[in-house]
């Protein structure tokens, strides 16, 4: 399958509807498209179409049992494919919608099984990307979009991630150039009698406690052979990973350096190829390995956007190992955390 890659821009308005007008079509007449949304790139297709569905499985050898988000891009669409939306649901999609917040209800017999990896819930977002919104109107109006990498990778958060993993799985690639966001959205279930949240993301549990009060959150740190059936993406299985083995190091910051500096002395010691992720505050402290940085520690959104993207690179250069320094901050650190935590496969190291 030869995989296209269109540029899709906001200034030439004729040219992006051409070319979402031809994505839209492969999406109804069954097909794969990636399309950008503010998060990550996503991987859509007709979300009432069971086979359609089946295919993002098969293009990410992702799990089956593990749920599709189903994007929208109106609110009169959530009546066709959700019941029993509660007024505190409506509250937050009043605040949040569109943007990275996912919301899950009891699903309607329109949605097929394929699409919600077997549940009676389905998880319901509405991106504000515009190349995405128009999408979704143009393919009829629901998408099912996981994001656009061989599952268990880094999320995509350029066209060239998505390339990577799926040129020649897809029939096109919506090319919008970098994410605005770099993390996935916020997922809360609406199921419980106390919204509960199941994946953290931009919106931070007090944005949420503000709009609609008492909250629970649930840590999602499911292990991998847990029999237990995910809820929402990204709950069971081991996600975002580099294909080097990462190690999250924990503690006061002097110790945190000391102790990454030292590991990554024995690693080259014993012949392998370390990498290191520091901050634009601690990267000139570093002597071993492949040292990069993140980002300041004082701009948690510039972290989060290139938390994905340093992965990736590290793949390029074909580092052996990973350590990492831990970002407990406020407002977006848990997600940040949450993600590095499922990319080591919750290895960490205190100190």
């Amino acid at each position: 399958m030869k995989t296209v890659i269109e540029k899709v821009t906001y200034n030439q308005k004729i040219c992006n509807q051409e070319k979402i007008k031809a994505a839209g079509k492969i999406i109804q007449e069954g097909g794969l498209v990636a399309f950008p949304t503010e998060t990550v790139y996503g991987l859509g297709a007709d979300a009432l179409n069971p086979q359609a569905s089946a295919k993002i499985y098969e293009a990410k050898g992702r799990p089956s049992d593990n749920p599709l988000i189903i994007h929208i891009s109106e609110m009169k669409a959530l009546d066709k494919i959700a019941v029993h939306v509660s007024q505190q649901a409506l509250k937050m999609a009043e605040h949040f919608w569109p943007g990275p917040l996912t919301m899950i209800f009891e699903k309607s017999e329109l949605v097929p099984l394929e699409t919600t990896g077997g549940l009676k819930t389905v998880a319901v977002r509405m991106p504000s990307h515009p190349a995405a919104l128009a999408l979704i109107k143009e393919a009829g109006g629901f998408i099912a979009a996981p994001s656009a990498n061989t599952s268990g990778r880094p999320s995509p958060t350029s066209a060239e991630h998505v390339a990577e993993d799926m040129n020649g799985r897809i029939s096109m690639i919506l090319d919008g150039g970098a994410v605005g966001i770099g993390i996935e959205s916020t997922i809360v279930d609406f199921t419980e009698e106390i919204p509960m949240i199941l994946r953290p993301g931009y919106i931070t549990p007090d944005m949420i406690k503000e709009v609609i009060g008492d909250i629970k959150i649930d840590p999602g740190l499911i292990k991998e052979n847990s029999d237990v059936h995910p809820k929402a993406p990204g709950m069971k299985y081991r996600h975002y990973a580099p294909r080097a083995e990462l190690i999250l190091i924990s503690g006061a910051q002097d110790n945190v350096q000391e102790k990454i500096n030292n590991l990554a002395r024995e690693a080259e010691l014993s012949g392998k190829t370390a990498g290191v992720i520091g901050t634009d505050e601690s990267f000139r402290y570093y002597s071993y390995g492949i040292v990069k940085s993140i980002g300041t520690r004082y701009d948690e959104d510039t972290i989060a956007r290139n938390l994905y993207g340093i992965l990736r690179e590290f793949d390029q250069q074909n580092v052996d190992i990973i350590y990492s320094e831990s970002f407990t901050t406020s407002g977006m650190g848990q997600a940040i955390m949450n993600r590095l935590l499922k990319a080591a496969g919750q290895r960490m190291i205190e100190i």
